[in-house]
C-alpha cells in the first residue's frame, strides 16, 4: 500500500512514518521543501513538492497513491494569537484541506480510496465536565471555529472516498507539543496545577496518534469523526499529580489563571479550557491503546528519549 503524507516532518508526522513502515506500508510525502524533508526524514523517502495553501495538490501523486493522510497545517502553539497569527492558523488548515480535496474530487485515472484528514478537540470547545463523544456539537471560540471550517472543507470531498476526519487530542511526547514544554519545569520541582485545576484534559500519546492513523487506514469501517483520544480524560490536577511523579518530583507549584493569561495571551485557553473526550469510534471498532492511563503515557515518556529518527532511518535503509 503507498499512502500520500501532508505534515510528515511535523511532531505527529514522524511517528506516522515510523508506524507505516513498520506494517510495511509505502510513504509518499507531500512537502513545501522536498531536500528539507529528505534530509530530516531520510534520502530514500519518496517526496514531492507541494505548498498547501496557494496550489492543487499533485494529480500524478495522488493517482499512484491507495490512501492520503493529511496532518498539515500551522502548529497552534507555535506563537501567541495575534489577529495574523490566527488568520495564519485557519488559512493553513481550510486552504491547504480546500487544495487537497479540489485536486482529489478532479481525478480522472485511478483514485486512492481513504482520506484521513485531520482535525482537533478544539471542535468541541470549552465544555466543562461534559462527557463528548463524536456525536457532541460543536462548541464556541476560536478553535472550535477553526475545526469546524477545517472539518467543513473536507466534507466537500466526494462521497465515493472514505473520509476519516481524527479529532485530535493533547498530544504527549517529548519532541513537541504541551509536554515538551512542561517536562524540564516539572524535572525542576517547578510544575504543578494550572487555574482551578478541575479542568479536564484529552491527552493522547504520539504512539497512539500514529496507532489509530493507521487503524483507520486499515479499517474500512471507521468512517467520519473519529476522536483521537486516550479513553481516560484527566483534571488538569491529577495530570500535574502523574508527572510529578513520573519524574520523581514534588508537583505543588500552582499557577493561577491570571498568571497563565497574561503570559500567554489568548493561547491560555490551551491549558484553561476543559474538555472531556471519549474516543468512542476507535473503541468500537477494535482499537487497542497502547497507552490507555495518564500514569503509564508520562512515565514511557519520561523515562527515556524516542528512537523514532533511528527507527525512520533504518527503516527506509534496509
Amino acid at each position: 500500500m503507498r499512502v500520500a503524507i501532508t505534515g510528515a516532518t511535523g511532531f505527529i508526522g514522524k511517528y506516522l512514518l515510523e508506524a507505516l513502515l513498520k506494517d510495511g506500508i509505502t510513504p509518499v510525502v507531500l512537502t513545501r521543501n522536498v531536500q528539507s524533508a529528505q534530509k530530516s526524514l531520510g534520502a530514500a523517502i519518496e517526496a514531492h513538492a507541494w505548498n498547501p495553501e496557494s496550489e492543487l495538490a499533485p494529480q500524478k501523486v495522488l493517482e499512484s497513491v491507495d490512501a492520503v493522510i493529511h496532518l498539515a497545517g500551522e502548529g497552534i502553539a507555535n506563537k501567541r494569537w495575534s489577529e495574523k497569527q490566527k488568520k495564519k492558523i485557519m488559512d493553513s488548515r481550510v486552504l491547504g484541506t480546500r487544495n487537497l480535496v479540489s485536486a482529489l474530487n478532479s481525478l480522472k485515472g485511478k483514485k486512492p480510496k481513504t482520506v484521513i484528514s485531520a482535525s482537533a478537540i478544539g471542535f468541541y470547545g470549552n465544555r466543562g465536565s461534559d462527557v463528548l463523544n463524536e456525536k457532541s456539537l460543536p462548541g464556541n471560540g476560536f478553535l472550535a471555529d477553526v475545526c469546524l471550517a477545517w472539518e467543513q472543507e473536507a466534507q466537500k470531498l466526494d462521497p465515493s472516498f472514505r473520509l476519516v476526519t481524527p479529532r485530535i487530542g493533547i498530544v504527549l511526547g517529548r519532541e513537541g507539543g504541551a509536554l515538551a514544554k512542561l517536562l524540564p519545569l516539572f524535572k525542576l520541582g517547578g510544575g504543578g496545577p494550572v487555574g482551578s485545576g478541575n479542568q479536564y484534559m484529552s491527552w493522547i500519546h504520539v504512539r497512539d496518534v500514529a496507532g489509530m492513523l493507521v487503524f483507520a487506514l486499515k479499517n474500512e469501517s471507521v468512517r467520519g469523526a473519529m476522536n483521537a483520544v486516550a479513553p481516560a480524560p484527566v483534571t488538569n490536577a491529577e495530570f500535574s499529580k502523574a508527572l510529578g511523579k513520573a519524574v520523581h518530583r514534588p508537583a505543588f507549584m500552582p499557577a493561577p489563571a491570571f498568571a497563565i493569561k497574561l503570559a500567554m495571551g489568548e493561547l491560555s485557553v490551551l491549558v484553561l479550557h476543559s474538555q472531556r473526550v471519549l474516543p468512542e469510534t476507535a473503541q468500537q471498532n477494535g482499537y487497542q491503546f497502547q497507552f490507555a492511563d495518564i500514569q503509564s503515557a508520562l512515565n514511557d515518556l519520561a523515562k527515556k528519549k524516542s528512537p523514532h529518527k533511528m527507527s525512520v532511518a533504518a527503516a527506509t535503509s534496509g
